[in-house]
């Protein structure tokens, strides 16, 4: 069960390894060795101890092997440069619980040097004597076998000894074994079987530098412009970067540029663009020591010198929404890259626009409503151009609120009990008011509606009387016009009659109302009986 996850840790170690390698190989190309970096060695000593854990069985007797927690390790390891060499490990795992392991290996080892640290990875192939069950005649119980391993670590270069002195940090081996005892043979007292291994293991200790094998580094030179990209007329300065100058020696420096117009007899030249045309241009540097090969070397900056970039413009409008004849006002953003001066107009799709400057005012005199859209316009002092637009909402003034009924006073028919549908002085007092409401709106109505008292008899013929009563009198005492004169019967309980104005327009309910459209025979009036005489 265990060989499964020693495999997967086993590999998952060699891909961190190689890419750990594959990067730093990387950078190797791409960056130059800093002076203060070490010497790498031309050959290191490792000596330290070793864990080697696996659970792997021999088949098919089924003999399960176990970690061996003690073991010890030992490599030498020769470079062919500072990054390829050939490494011969030996490690001793002697004390396990069903076996003990022994194994000699050799092959190509692959290491990045960086400041203080050292990542390595490699792959071996050798033997590997291993302890197993007895085998038949020609078969012992401890047998050489097959032994691939791979993997890698990281070293720590201490400044001991003159930094010869380094430890082992770590090292991550993947290993697998093939040994073979014999054929299997259970019943007659002899196992036998072929043990398949897969292994971690993982080491520690201590490592000696032995020589050096990079030689001074030649010179490089970089250089940058900055700004990159400028306008004519902007500077641009352009820096060198010298590495591997011997500081007891004097540098020279010098530039040209396809420009025509660069400076500078330090790592820091200044290029004047003011008689440069758009376009790409390149600045060239030289740093040197002497005239031998990797004493000078030449940098270069490449710079751009672009067009003027037209305006910008923003447009908004407040208030953004008036009614007829009203004014808003706009205001304009105008943004120049290059801070050239500016010039504002405006127009409009209606109405009409006053303003030179960064603001105007819109007057919507004679605009119909609607949208009106202003443009706001800017160029610069170069003749280059913008335009935004902002709109303006007209609105039409709401409608003027309907006219609505109004009660007015109320004709009180309580008082003369002989004759309950009579119009009395105040009654009349109250028709006056409502005739001088008629005749200050010559177009109003205004309904009348009698009601009569639920003890009454003939209470529909009283109220019906009664709201009769109030419109002759309206017509013929006060001249209102019959026509602007409804009257109605009211289910309402009382001896009155209601007056409502009705304006032109307005809408009257006659829900609980009955229109009376004709003349109604007058009531009898009330008699009371004659007292008999004693």
């Amino acid at each position: 069960m265990f060989e499964r996850p020693v495999r997967s840790i086993g590999r998952l170690l060699l891909a961190a390894c190689a890419v750990s390698l594959g990067v730093t190989g990387l950078q190797a190309q791409t960056a130059p060795a800093a002076p203060s970096e070490p010497n790498p060695s031309r050959a290191d000593i490792f000596l330290g101890y070793s864990y080697f854990g696996t659970h792997s069985p021999i088949k098919p007797a089924n003999i399960q092997y176990s970690s061996i927690d003690l073991g010890a390790i030992g490599s030498g390891a020769y470079y062919f440069n500072k990054y390829v060499g050939g490494e011969v490990v030996f490690a001793a795992h002697p004390d396990g619980k069903n076996d003990s392991l022994y194994t000699i290996s050799a092959g190509p080892i692959f290491r990045y040097p960086a400041q203080n640290f050292t990542v390595f990875a490699h792959g071996l192939v050798g033997g590997a004597k291993l302890g197993g069950p007895n085998g038949p005649a020609g078969y012992n119980s401890t047998m050489w076998g097959t032994a691939l391993t791979a993997g890698g670590g990281m070293d720590y270069d201490t400044p001991l000894f003159n930094h010869k002195l380094g430890i082992r940090l770590f090292q991550a081996d993947y290993q697998y074994i093939h040994d073979n005892f014999g054929p299997a043979n259970p019943g007659g007292g002899i196992l036998g079987g072929r043990a398949n291994i897969s292994a971690a293991q993982l080491s520690s200790g201590l490592l000696w530098h032995i020589g050096s094998i990079i030689p001074p580094p030649p010179v490089t030179y970089s250089c940058v412009a900055s700004p990159a990209t400028v306008f004519p007329g902007d500077p641009v300065t352009v820096t060198g970067t010298a590495a591997n100058l011997n500081p007891k020696k004097t540098a020279t420096y010098s530039w040209t540029s396809d420009a025509g117009t660069v400076s500078g007899t330090s790592s820091t030249a200044n290029v004047d663009t003011k008689s440069l045309n758009p376009g790409s241009y390149t600045v060239k540097g030289h740093v040197e020591e002497g005239k031998k090969v990797g004493q000078f070397a030449d940098c270069s900056a490449p710079f751009t010198v672009k067009a003027f970039e037209p305006p910008t413009i923003s447009c908004s409008a407040s208030p953004s929404s008036v009614r007829p004849g009203e004014s808003a006002t706009i205001t304009a953003n105008g943004v120049s890259p290059q801070n050239r001066p500016l010039t504002y107009s405006y127009s409009s799709t209606s109405g009409s626009v006053s303003g030179n400057g960064t603001s105007a005012t819109l007057s919507t005199a004679g605009a119909a409503p609607g949208t009106v859209t202003v443009t706001c316009n800017v160029v610069d002092d170069k003749g280059q151009t913008a335009s935004a637009t902002t709109s303006v909402s007209v609105v039409a003034p709401p409608p003027p609120p309907a006219p609505k009924t109004s009660s007015l006073c109320t004709v009180n028919f309580e008082r003369d009990k002989k004759r309950p549908t009579r119009v009395d002085n105040e009654g009349k007092a109250c028709l006056d008011d409502v005739a001088l409401n008629l005749q200050r709106s010559s177009d109003a109505k205004v309904a009348l509606a009698g009601s009569a008292d639920s003890k009454e008899k003939h209470g529909d013929t009283v109220s019906s009387e009664r709201a009769l009563n109030a419109k002759e009198y309206l017509v013929k005492d006060k001249g209102i016009d019959a026509s602007r004169v409804a009257t109605y019967t009211s289910t309402t309980e009382g001896k009155t009659v209601t007056t409502t104005l009705i304006p032109a327009g307005a809408t009257f309910s006659t829900s609980g109302l009955t229109e009376v459209t004709e003349p109604v025979k007058p009531a009898k009036p009330v008699r009371k009986h004659a007292a008999k005489k004693k």
